[in-house]
């Protein structure tokens, strides 16, 4: 199984319009263009009946203290844990690609709707919604899509990772608000192969690479 992107490249910087959010000298950090990338995958193993796309962030702090604090940095070897992008189940074998902007354009306060989403599939929320759970002006549920918003302060540079799962079965049974880890849960037993496309980000201008402008 493979997949590929005309978006970015393999252990490459993702660009700021896949992002949630993007580098501003004044105020650290902006609403990125927020699009989902494109993904394109192929050799699909034998008895493939449906697809699931997941993206996670593994590289998250586990504790908040010093998260976008001024005059500090989070430190390299803090326990990092995982944060959910992107929940995508049941999306059939009649597509071998995912376009740009067709599952996220911009950045929607209060989440997006779901779960149904494009070309008859469900979405999960990602962690934005907990994320922003306690902020009246953006707490909802963010179903589908949200691009990477990483501390701006970080000492690490996060990785996006993309992975799109081939299922033996046609659905997964999961209906209403469902979340990243009960998906992959609902997966276990039904995987018959999987393909990943890692893309980097940061928001810390230190660590930023010099080709990635703000819009970019």
């Amino acid at each position: 199984m493979k997949l590929s992107s005309l978006s970015f490249s393999d252990g490459q910087a993702l660009p700021a319009r896949y992002a949630f959010c993007q580098i501003d000298p004044k105020n650290h950090v902006a609403l990125a263009d927020n699009q989902n990338p494109h993904l394109a995958w192929s050799d699909l193993p034998e008895g493939t009946q449906s697809l699931v796309v997941i993206c996670h962030d593994p590289d998250v702090p586990s504790k908040p203290d010093d998260v976008n604090q001024e005059d500090r940095e989070i430190p390299e070897d803090l326990p990092r844990v995982t944060f959910f992008h992107w929940v995508l189940i049941n999306l059939s074998l009649e597509h071998d690609e995912i376009e740009e902007c067709v599952f996220s354009h911009g950045v929607t306060p209060r989440g997006k709707e779901g779960p149904e989403g494009p070309n008859d599939t469900l979405q999960g929320v990602n962690d934005y919604t907990n994320w922003f759970a306690d902020d009246p002006e953006m707490s909802g549920d963010y179903y589908g899509y949200d691009g990477p918003c990483p501390p701006w302060n970080d000492s690490i540079v996060h990785r996006y990772v993309f992975t799109v799962y081939a299922l033996s079965v046609p659905k997964l049974e999961l209906q209403g608000r469902f979340t990243g880890e009960q998906v992959l849960a609902a997966m276990e037993g039904k995987i018959l192969d999987q393909a990943s496309l890692t893309g980097t980000y940061t928001l810390n201008p230190r660590l930023a690479p010099t080709d990635i402008g703000v819009g970019d």
